[in-house]
């Protein structure tokens, strides 16, 4: 199976006094015309698990990894023979790899590389110490308070994209942000890619279910940006998951090969549920990781070197009683913090992290455990952060509320990753100077000039009294966010799409779709 996985007191009074002063400056932040932020480039110290004997330790057990059990390239004759040529054992479909041969592969790959925007205000720098939050990625269903868990449709996906292009802390359309299953799956990637294109400037990703689906979203690439430009610059990152443990099939090599020969990014993400598809342990599962995703990468070296690439992984527990997935456990954000520093280690960006969480309902358990998924996101050095807003129910579900709840989270981070401001302002020895002993802070000049922008403000939490609460309705975190995301939806304004372009990518659309049959998976 592949896996496609405040102001001041004073003034606070007095909007209580006036009636709805909070909640009208919490509508007026909350709608369609905000300011877009830029892909983070951390100020932060990395927050690192594994000493350096540690992890020359699992590089080694990866190596015997390969060298001794292998792994399976299934369903792809030109991948085995790429690799018996490269040097590889090769037996049936079987691959091991002789002591240091795929490290050098990766050696190709590089550091950090710029995935290119329609609007070049949207580019985003992939790797070092840049984080790029895109939203949730494959879900068959959708959720919102009004209409309950449903299946997902191409509207459904269209507002997904309008969503995270407003979103001022999302710095990524992403992929398919939902499963548009009123569309044949033979089809649906064409309007997927062109929803990207249409509905928001900021970069997107490509159709990995089938080679020629991958070859469909080049195409419709090359006419955005040129085929020229395309062919020498990253307009497409795309999500390759191995099959784990230890296979890779020929959808997932299928669709690396086009992408990674039309130096395309790829993520090479091992798909893990610890404990079933890996080791229970931490090291265990590390190990398996590392193996899995650096013959991916590897690859894509065979393919193209120089090719962008980056070291994935989609790693939670189960639960040993039942076998569902765990999320927002200490493990899994174990397992992230040590692959964040192996891809460094390789010289690779790296992906991991979002906004996970097994909860049914945006409610508090989705809450906290996608905050002790993003927290390491952040922490941990993750560069590209895939379902980092709308993720709920492991992954099954795209939900409207908990996408607005997520985005507001991703904001707060953008401005932790800031780090601490040591100019003259930010020491604020003025400030201390003229209030001296005994007085107070919020009058003084420092304090006027700072406070709009002195501490980040929640789009969704209601810190008013109880008595203000319950005059505006008594409303609940996720009804707030489902009034936000209607009002978002009903001010969207499409970026500029040239109509030249417009109509050619529908023309090809059409074509496309009178060739392909409706029943194919």
């Amino acid at each position: 199976m592949t896996h496609i996985e405040s102001p001041v007191a004073d003034e606070g009074r007095r909007g209580r006094r006036s009636g709805g002063g909070a909640e009208a400056r919490r509508a007026a932040r909350s709608g369609g015309h905000q300011t877009q932020l830029s892909y983070i480039q951390r100020k932060i110290p990395l927050y690192e698990v594994l000493s350096e004997e540690e992890l020359v330790t699992i590089e080694n057990n990866a190596e015997t990894v390969l060298q001794e059990i292998g792994i399976d390239f299934r369903d792809d004759p030109e991948a085995l023979m790429m690799w018996k040529n490269a040097g590889c054992d090769v037996r049936g479909e079987r691959v091991r790899f002789p002591k240091g041969l795929v490290r050098q592969l990766c050696s190709t790959a590089p550091r950090q590389f710029t995935q290119h925007a329609r609007n070049p205000a949207r580019n985003v720098e992939i790797g070092g110490n840049n984080t790029v939050f895109a939203p949730v990625y494959g879900p068959p269903f959708v959720r919102d308070n009004d209409g309950g868990r449903r299946y997902a449709t191409i509207e459904d996906f269209r507002n997904f994209v309008k969503l995270a292009y407003i979103a001022p802390s999302l710095h990524h359309s992403g992929g398919t942000v939902c499963e548009p299953v009123d569309i044949p799956v033979s089809k649906r990637h064409l309007d997927m890619v062109y929803s990207h294109i249409r509905y928001s400037d900021k970069p997107f990703m490509g159709s990995v279910t089938a080679p020629e689906r991958a070859e469909d979203s080049l195409t419709m690439a090359r006419m955005v940006f040129g085929a020229e430009f395309v062919d020498k610059n990253c307009v497409l990152i795309n999500l390759i998951n191995a099959n784990s443990p230890l296979v890779f099939d020929g959808t997932m090599v299928g669709a690396l090969k086009v992408y990674a020969r039309a130096n395309q990014a790829t993520v090479i993400s091992p798909f893990i549920l610890a404990g079933a598809m890996s080791a229970v342990t931490v090291v265990g599962t590390l190990t398996q990781i590392l193996a899995e995703a650096s013959v991916g990468i590897a690859f894509s070296q065979l393919c193209r070197p120089g090719a962008p690439v980056v070291f994935g992984t989609f790693a939670s527990s189960i639960s040993m009683q039942s076998g569902a997935p765990t999320f927002g456990t200490p493990e899994p954000s174990h397992v992230l913090y040590g692959a964040a520093q192996l891809a460094r280690r390789m010289g690779v960006p790296f992906r991991s992290g979002g906004g996970l969480c097994g909860s049914k309902l945006p409610d508090a358990q989705a809450a906290h455990e996608a905050s002790n998924t993003l927290i390491p996101t952040l922490l941990g050095g993750v560069n590209f952060a895939l379902h980092s807003a709308g993720w709920l129910e492991g992954g099954l579900v795209s939900s409207y509320e908990k996408f607005i709840l997520d985005a507001d989270q991703l904001s707060a981070l953008q401005r932790m990753a800031q780090g601490i401001d040591m100019s003259e302002n930010g020491q604020a020895m003025d400030a201390i100077r003229e209030v001296g002993p005994g007085s107070h802070f919020l009058g003084c000049a420092h304090t006027q000039a700072n406070f709009e922008t002195a501490f980040w403000r929640s789009i969704i939490a209601d810190n008013n009294s109880y008595e203000q609460w319950r005059d505006e309705g008594g409303k609940d975190a996720a009804q707030r966010a489902n009034g936000i995301w209607k009002k978002q939806l009903a001010e969207y304004e499409a970026p500029y799409l040239d109509p030249g372009l417009d109509e050619q990518l529908q023309a090809f659309m059409a074509k496309t779709k009178e060739t392909l049959p409706d029943n194919v998976s």
